[in-house]
């Protein structure tokens, strides 16, 4: 990795807020604030008039926008879809240049407090698979930030509770050894449970699951749904349809559910069509109605620590991140899997961040060449932490149904949760006689159906020997690097030809597309 003049930072690019920080020169991480003020800025944008863009605009801002389309919410849940765009000016905004809007906004803020930054780690939910982990790529990119690495938000936020414990980079705060600790990240449109073991110089994945679906969001549509259908029980129209009223009804049940983390009992209001109704919305109440989406996080939640070959009270921690952690009945699940009280240590809001923020400064501390900012103290320490992560969705290749030779199956080389560097060869055979090549098709994902997974690339063998038999073998190899880049080749064994391919997560955007968006977001005041 190349890293260019200017200030090194963590970025947590989230779905409903996002959050920068950066270590100081003591190796503190620290949040750097926006221009209200606050650590998280809404990961809200508001498509104005004349190219005006404001990021995170308040509730009375976005009240009078006249065309709701233009508010953009939750982009971070289409990151990587070809298909999700927004129309302004004539133009069609993907979900990467939306993103990076936000990121410019907070890099914007930022430099006032530290100066022109050049250098950021951008964190992805474990889950996001290479497609999606492109899309941020590039999103930052566009943003006019060298992105360094992307890294996993739970291995960001182990980073910052070891870090703050003083536990990475000093063997004299762990006289034990290691510590297992499960990370239950549930932010406001993602969701994610990972089992990591630590020591003072490394830390690595046993297990991780999650859903990119899934988030704080779904919680307050309950609420909406429920307000709103009594809101129809009453006056029969739904409140739902317009989109004005639709807007500060979300607001009103965000609101609410916040409210209800603090309080047994809360009411929530909608106007509608010159009608009012309050619902006097009750903590139980609302947790029945979300029952089964907490179900779901303790179905992922319990599946992990299967995975991982962690029992119930084996834990040393629990570690909660993401704002909708701050609901109690979170917490009480939790401890009842567990085995053991979560812990609140960190702020949950600001952990991911500050974690990027710390893998920014190992990256910084190992390329440098101790020319840093930081002590030399801090220097030595961030050198002596390494890491080992997994992958988070299996890799597979595309090969005939031996049961049944009329379908294709995706057959898995390398499993989920497989610690990585990582390399597995299989030995597969030809399909017919006198076959002339060979295309091998790269699959991610578990399903048994390509179709349910993601192709991210494919390749060919060429030139086979001629009057070659059906069944002659072929050696199919697949290699995770440290990096995390995917190496694939293949070789028929007749006659020795060979192919290979490596996915590298250099755009989801080819360069003259990002190059295109970059040049875009400069005509645009962002404030």
């Amino acid at each position: 990795m190349k890293f260019v003049e200017g200030h090194t930072v963590g970025v947590d690019l989230g779905t409903t807020y996002s959050a920068i920080a950066q270590l100081d020169s003591e190796g503190q991480p620290i949040s750097l604030k926006n221009t209200d003020g606050r650590s998280i800025t809404p990961s809200v944008v508001l498509l104005g008039e004349e190219g005006r863009v404001v990021v995170g605009p308040s509730f009375e801002r976005t009240a009078i926008e006249e065309d709701p389309s233009h508010i953009i919410e939750a982009v971070k849940r289409h990151m990587g879809d070809d298909n999700f765009y927004v129309v302004y000016q004539e133009k069609k905004l993907t979900a990467e240049f939306l993103s990076a809007l936000i990121l410019k906004k907070m890099k914007q803020d930022a430099e006032k407090e530290i100066g022109p930054i050049a250098n950021a780690v951008i964190t992805v939910p474990y889950y996001f698979n290479d497609v999606r982990r492109k899309a941020t790529q590039d999103a930052g990119r566009i943003a006019g930030l060298n992105v360094i690495d992307i890294i996993n938000e739970p291995t960001a936020a182990t980073l910052a509770y070891a870090w703050k414990r003083d536990e990475l980079g000093n063997p004299d705060a762990m006289p034990d050894g290691e510590r297992t600790i499960l990370v239950y990240d549930l932010g406001g449109g993602t969701f994610d449970v990972t089992i990591v073991r630590y020591s003072p110089t490394q830390f690595r994945v046993l297990a991780t699951d999650g859903d990119v679906m899934l988030g704080g969001l779904d919680w307050s549509q309950r609420i909406v749904d429920h307000v709103a259908e009594q809101f129809m029980k009453k006056f029969g129209s739904d409140p739902r349809q317009d989109p004005v009223t639709l807007r500060t009804c979300v607001q009103e049940c965000e609101d609410a559910k916040r409210e209800l983390s603090q309080k047994a009992q809360t009411p929530v209001s909608i106007y509608h069509k010159g009608n009012t109704l309050t619902v006097a919305l009750t903590r139980g109440d609302f947790e029945r109605m979300t029952a089964d989406l907490l179900q779901r996080t303790r179905d992922t939640t319990e599946l992990v620590m299967q995975q991982a070959g962690v029992e119930k009270g084996q834990l040393d921690d629990v570690v909660l991140v993401g704002g909708s952690t701050l609901m109690p009945v979170v917490e009480e699940m939790l401890k009842n899997v567990c085995g053991r009280e979560p812990s609140r240590t960190m702020n949950p809001e600001e952990a991911v961040a500050q974690g990027a923020a710390i893998h920014a400064a190992i990256l910084e501390a190992r390329a440098t060449g101790g020319e840093s900012r930081m002590a030399q103290a801090v220097i030595k320490r961030l050198r002596s932490v390494s890491t080992a992560d997994v992958n988070s969705h299996s890799l597979g290749v595309k090969i005939t149904d031996p049961n049944d030779r009329s379908r294709k199956i995706n057959h898995i080389m390398i499993k989920r949760n497989t610690e990585i560097p990582a390399s597995v060869s299989q030995k597969f055979v030809t399909t017919s006689d006198n076959q002339q090549r060979i295309h091998v098709i790269i699959l991610e994902g578990e399903a048994s159906d390509p179709d349910a997974c993601s192709t991210i690339g494919d390749f060919r063998i060429l030139n086979l020997p001629s009057n070659l038999p059906k069944g002659s073998p072929v050696e199919v190899t697949y290699r995770y690097d440290a990096n995390g880049r995917i190496h694939a080749s293949a070789r028929e064994l007749t006659g020795n030809n060979e192919s290979a391919t490596e996915i590298v997560r250099d755009s989801g955007l080819d360069i003259a597309g990002v190059d295109r968006f970059e040049m875009l977001a400069k005509d645009y005041l962002v404030e």
